[in-house]
């Protein structure tokens, strides 16, 4: 029997062949990017050398001859630039922080009460939405410095709210905690706790895995923390930490944890006006899980808040997490703004430094590299999450 003939298969040209020629064209790109840069950059050098400067951060080390109204550490205008410009990176990081966890709390109740039954609730969710969502940020961060906190009373006319919390213009008083000698040792037991929280963690994992069954495996994980630490409280000859009460004295405050207009305003204006968008963020979520999986559920025998943890939730948080990813970038990078009120952010920092140094090209350098920096790693973050909680396709 005589065999059919092969057709023979002809070898395609490189300049036809689609894989070659889109890593030519990614090659193509890259060098493309380096030429350009490369001319931005001498062409920087070429009008530093006319000004007789060069590219140096030597300048750090000199006194920065300036106070600051917040740090997170002792500091005088006595200090270094790199201590300034540590303190503002510190103060960006403690709003960026405060501002992701508070919007965060805020979205979810919006968007949780965006698609509730009650009508009352639902219009005022929708109002808070659409008016915020419209605002402009650097207006609303202006309204709420100019137009609430600098407005509080004076400190001769304080004005004091249940849990000792005293608002005045000049800032608000809050409790706070004294370390004692006994709060190293009660770090240490912290430090336990935390261990123990995760080995509850990953042990009600696997008796899930095991059994099919879920356990609240995050509600035990931090009742367990909470054990440890309200043992190791009182365990110990002395209390860690000591009440300390904010209160008027002379024309300011004193004690306890003074949060000073600027920050409340920055810091207020970023949580609400965040908070609407990922508020419309979970909203869609949710609504992305189709009616079909909550009557299985109920079918199922689960009741409304197991539909919610364990078939509503889980399938929304694949939705969730990619456009919540941007609204944290968002709220980070307009943390910026916070010149606008006068808070001493990094930004802030860095553009007196520059105004005293003329050190332009050093410092703008340095702000784009820590912004980028502080973007990749909520990235990384956020995308490992999402990758931990997408769906398995087999």
């Amino acid at each position: 029997m005589q065999r059919d003939a092969q057709p023979q298969q002809t070898a395609i040209p490189f300049w036809r062949d689609e894989r070659i020629l889109k890593v030519l064209g990614q090659i193509a790109f890259v060098a493309l990017v380096l030429f350009v840069g490369s001319l931005i950059y001498q062409n920087m050098q070429a009008g530093l050398a006319r000004l007789g400067m060069k590219i140096s951060y030597s300048f750090f080390d000199g006194t920065s001859g300036f106070d600051l109204a917040e740090t997170a550490f002792p500091y005088d205008r006595n200090s270094t630039y790199w201590q300034a410009f540590l303190a503002g990176l510190l103060n960006t990081l403690q709003v960026s922080i405060v501002g992701i966890v508070f919007a965060t709390i805020l979205g979810v109740i919006l968007g949780v009460a965006r698609l509730s039954t009650n009508f009352i609730i639902n219009r005022i969710a929708a109002f808070y939405l659409e008016l915020i969502r419209n605002l402009s940020l650097l207006v609303f961060l202006i309204f709420w410095y100019l137009g609430v906190f600098l407005k509080l009373p004076r400190v001769q006319n304080a004005v004091t709210w249940p849990g000792d919390i005293i608002l005045t213009n000049r800032g608000v008083g809050i409790p706070w905690g004294i370390p004692t000698e006994s709060f190293p040792t009660f770090r240490l037991i912290l430090l336990f706790g935390i261990i123990l929280a995760f080995v509850v963690f990953f042990s009600l994992r696997a008796y899930s895995r095991r059994t099919g069954r879920a356990p609240l495996t995050l509600l035990w994980s931090f009742v367990t923390l909470l054990l440890v630490g309200v043992v190791g409280w009182f365990v110990l000859p002395m209390k860690p930490l000591i009440l300390d009460l904010a209160f008027v004295k002379g024309l300011n405050l004193s004690g306890g944890k003074i949060l000073t207009p600027e920050f409340m305003a920055l810091t207020s204006g970023l949580v609400l006006y965040t908070g609407a968008f990922i508020g419309e963020v979970v909203r869609a979520g949710i609504q992305s899980v189709s009616k079909g999986q909550v009557e299985a559920s109920r079918a199922l025998g689960l009741n409304r808040f197991q539909t919610l943890r364990l078939i509503v939730f889980p399938q929304a948080l694949r939705v969730i997490i990619p456009p919540l990813t941007s609204q944290y970038l968002n709220l980070v990078k307009n943390s910026s703004l916070a010149i606008a009120v006068g808070y001493p952010d990094l930004f802030y920092v860095s553009n007196t430094i520059q105004n005293q140094t003329g050190r332009a090209v050093e410092m703008i350098s340095l702000v784009m590299l820590v912004y980028l920096s502080l973007s990749l790693l909520t990235s990384v973050l956020m995308n490992w999450y999402n990758q931990r909680i997408k769906l398995v396709e087999r």
